[in-house]
């Protein structure tokens, strides 16, 4: 499938499309609308209840079985359409940061959404990128890919284009296998060098589809997900014993075994957080769409509670504590005196230079020299992290100097192979007093805050290829300073970042003369600067406790920010961690949460959970105050059900055992769930307390279980209270009973969410408008539903005034009690959200 000298046209390339299909592994297993509904219906206790709806028409009682059939379809649609709703908002977000690949079409170069790259394409690689799709290398120039992900070496893999030769099987890379040198695969990144390649497979296609179609199945489990999972669990062990019990106690009691059974299974659905996903779903997606108003992305939903969590925020000063925007202050030679002559060379350098350009390229490239003309690239040696440098080699216009290689770069990598420096145009040997006078202009520079590159060249032989092992004998040229001003205002939120509750570390890998001087000026106690050479000679304990307590690390590897990483997370610390470059993959990965900017390479976009539309710490801030609100509002629905749940269960397992009929009829505990997970429906737009996104939220499993075990049974002490009023003092008979507990159950069970949502006293925080409309409205329909034509079908009968006047005094004491209560749970976990950790 050769592909034309200037790629494809567009036409070509739509109707490649149209034959292979988008270049997405897992396209196949995503779920349709109408599959994700049936799977609400094919939930066991909707079937249960649908069967039993089916079982009642067959029995004559039809009004059951439409009510039972309404109730069921109503939940399920609300279910649907706002978790469907909520995951299509989460997409389009998603959608906005996916990944791009450099293609040429219509003989120019193009970026593309990797969706859309076809086999036959031309794409263009270069360090930082992934490889969008299976191709054969064309052109390659000191190729370096990482592997990881196909074959489990650690280390980087050298691609050369022909380097395998001619093969029967050079278009089908599942065939010649990851090894093969003269391909390139989806899912690895290139980790140095330049390439240009023929797409050959796409999709489920390539040597990676099955890998990623199956990861596409089973993402892992984050400990949100994990969290949920397990409370869900927790209820449902609950319900399932007690439930039992209620069925035993019915049929021992002689009551009718299919109104037993159906009031059971009632029951079950009455208790169990059904709800809680799609709960969960809106609230979260409602949090990402918060925040991607506040310039924040958030690829995965579950990354929200995890965002809100952290405490701990690492992250490169450049882009964060100054605005990544170099300008070229000075150019000087070795001594530092004023010099044109390293600018010149740092010049054709970046001019020349391909695959990503840094922000000191930028800079360097603003200005254009005089005397560049007539020089010709010849070859080029591309940065990569372990060298820290780049090297050209152009033929110079000056008569009997030929080629040149010019490298620019860190300082210490530069001077340890450079045998001679520049001074009034002449080459004069390096010795060690030169060295120090070097080292000490270096320094000098580093402490005014300025970014130093070091530029160096040689004379070098004519020939086809250059490699790394060029760079020596070297001539000091001299040294370019960079200004990076810090960005406005980084000083006040740093502060904010502090009363917040999250730590700031900076991880760089300039010297710790730079580093100090930016964060002197922006504020930020650098106290004792921890350089990366002496994290080697730390155990895991030791940098432990090494970096809980530092605040900036100077001169420090990839390798080494992930063992910081590491050993934060190791403390207890719930770490973020923010970079954009192709070294900071790893740490991305290895952070609670990932965190990058659009403007990152494709290496660091992937390995992100958060994007940041905009780079700085006031955008970042705003993200984890919005990703706090969204896990508050799912902490209240938690904390509803566990309450409101719990004391239903001993209410009905204590009615069960004294009453000569069911507490309440199986239709009746339908409705009374419906409405009640009506009530909380718009819990996701509600408002969060200032004082629970002040702090680091984190799972406690503790207060969930408090909630369960001491608000449920107050619940349930005021349902046994209604019961004695009603047969007591009403004498009411079944229909009666049935109708008087319902109301105040709905009452109680819908109100209390003024009181448990907030932990001020109701009357200092208000719910949203949209929150109080559902609860009042919900506790309204409950009043009613007695004297309107409905409650003949439903089992109600008109209750007399008096036991109005008791429902109004049981409720507000009800609410009193729980307030009084709630202030004590709170106390001890003040500021802190359940941790679901030891479930």
């Amino acid at each position: 499938m050769a592909a034309a000298q200037g790629g494809l046209t567009s036409r070509e390339a739509e109707e490649r499309l149209a034959r292979f299909g988008p270049n997405d592994p897992a396209r196949s297993r995503r779920r349709s609308g109408a599959m994700q509904l049936l799977i609400l219906f094919l939930n066991p206790l909707v079937v249960i209840l649908l069967i039993a709806a089916i079982a009642s028409a067959f029995l004559g009682q039809v009004a059951d079985a439409v009510i039972i059939v309404a109730i069921v379809l109503l939940s399920v649609a609300i279910n649907f359409v706002q978790t469907y709703r909520s995951q299509r908002a989460a997409e389009r977000l998603r959608e906005q940061v996916t990944p791009t690949a450099t293609v040429r079409r219509d003989g120019e170069w193009r970026e593309i959404a990797r969706q859309a790259v076809v086999p036959g394409d031309l794409i263009r690689l270069s360090a930082g990128d992934l490889v969008p799709a299976d191709a054969r290398l064309l052109e390659s120039r000191d190729l370096y890919l990482h592997e990881a992900a196909l074959t489990g070496e650690s280390m980087p893999a050298e691609k050369e284009a022909g380097a395998n030769g001619p093969s029967e099987h050079a278009g089908a890379p599942e065939h010649a296998g990851p090894y093969a040198r003269n391909l390139v695969f989806l899912g690895t990144s290139v980790v140095s060098g330049t390439a240009i390649a023929e797409v050959v497979a796409t999709g489920r296609k390539t040597a990676f589809g099955d890998i990623a179609a199956r990861l596409a199945m089973r993402p892992p489990e984050t400990a949100f997900e994990r969290g949920i999972r397990q409370f869900g669990l927790l209820i449902l062990r609950a319900v399932f014993f007690l439930v039992l019990f209620i069925m035993v106690v019915s049929i021992a009691l002689h009551h009718d075994a299919f109104q037993s059974l159906l009031f059971a299974v009632a029951l079950a659905v009455g208790l169990t957080p059904e709800f809680l996903p799609m709960i969960t779903s809106v609230t979260l997606a409602k949090g990402a769409v918060a925040m991607a108003h506040q310039k924040v992305i958030v690829k995965q939903l579950a990354a929200i509670q995890n965002f809100g969590s952290i405490d701990v925020l690492c992250s490169d000063k450049t882009g964060t504590l100054t605005t990544g925007n170099m300008d070229l202050e000075s150019a000087i030679d070795p001594g530092g005196a004023p010099s044109e002559r390293p600018f010149l060379l740092a010049w054709i350098n970046s001019h020349f230079e391909t695959g990503i350009r840094s922000p000191l390229d930028a800079a360097i490239l603003k200005k254009q020299p005089a005397g560049v003309e007539g020089y010709e690239k010849r070859d080029e040696v591309p940065f990569d992290f372990e060298r820290r440098r780049l090297s050209i080699v152009v033929d110079t216009p000056a008569p009997g100097e030929d080629r040149i290689l010019i490298t620019k770069g860190a300082w210490e990598g530069i001077i340890q192979r450079s045998v001679a420096y520049e001074a009034a145009g002449q080459a004069l040997p390096l010795d060690d007093e030169v060295r120090q006078r070097c080292q000490k202009t270096h320094d000098n520079l580093s402490a005014q805050g300025l970014r130093v590159l070091a530029v160096a060249y040689r004379k070098i032989e004519a020939r086809a290829a250059y490699s790394a092992a060029d760079e020596r004998g070297l001539t000091l040229a001299g040294f370019l300073a960079f200004a990076d001003p810090p960005v406005p205002g980084a000083n006040e939120m740093l502060e904010a970042l502090r009363r917040d509750g999250v730590d700031v570390k900076i991880i760089t890998g300039d010297s710790e003369l730079v580093a100090r001087h930016v964060c002197d000026r922006v504020g930020l106690q650098a106290g004792e600067v921890v350089l990366g050479g002496s994290l080697d000679d730390m155990g895991d304990s030791a940098l432990g406790h090494v970096a809980e307590h530092a605040s900036v690390f100077a001169r420090v590897s990839p390798a080494q920010k992930t063992r910081i990483l590491l050993a934060l997370k190791h403390r207890g610390h719930v770490v973020g961690f923010l970079g954009d470059g192709i070294n900071d993959a790893p740490s991305l990965r290895a952070a609670d949460v990932g965190i990058s900017v659009s403007t990152a390479v494709d290496v660091a976009r992937d390995a992100a959970e958060i994007i940041l539309v905009e780079p700085g710490l006031r955008v970042l801030h705003n993200g984890i105050i919005e990703g706090r609100k969204a896990f508050g509002n799912v902490t209240k629905y938690l904390l509803m059900g566990t309450s409101s749940n719990f004391g239903n269960m001993f209410s009905m397992a204590g009615a069960s055992l004294f009453l000569p009929f069911l507490p309440m009829l199986p239709t009746q505990i339908l409705l009374n769930n419906f409405l009640y997970d009506l009530a909380q429906i718009t819990i996701p737009t509600d408002n969060v307390d200032e004082e629970y996104i002040r702090v680091p939220q984190h799972w406690d499993i503790g207060l969930i279980r408090n909630f369960m075990v001491i608000i449920g049974p107050i619940s349930s002490l005021y349902d046994f209270l209604t019961f004695f009023v009603l047969l007591r003092l009403f004498h009411a008979a079944e229909p009666a009973f049935h109708t008087g507990w319902f109301v105040e159950s709905l009452a109680t069970q819908t109100l209390v969410l003024f009181v448990i949502r907030t932990m001020r006293s109701p009357w200092r925080s208000r719910p949203s408008r949209a929150l109080a409309v559902t609860t009042l409205a919900m506790a309204a329909v409950g009043l009613l539903l007695p004297y309107t034509p409905a409650a003949g079908p439903l089992g109600f009968t008109p209750l007399p005034a008096s036991y109005f006047a008791f429902l109004a005094a049981a409720t507000a004491t009800y609410l009193l009690l729980v307030e009084v209560v709630k202030r004590r749970l709170f106390r001890p976990a003040e500021g802190r959200a359940p941790n679901f950790s030891s479930v």
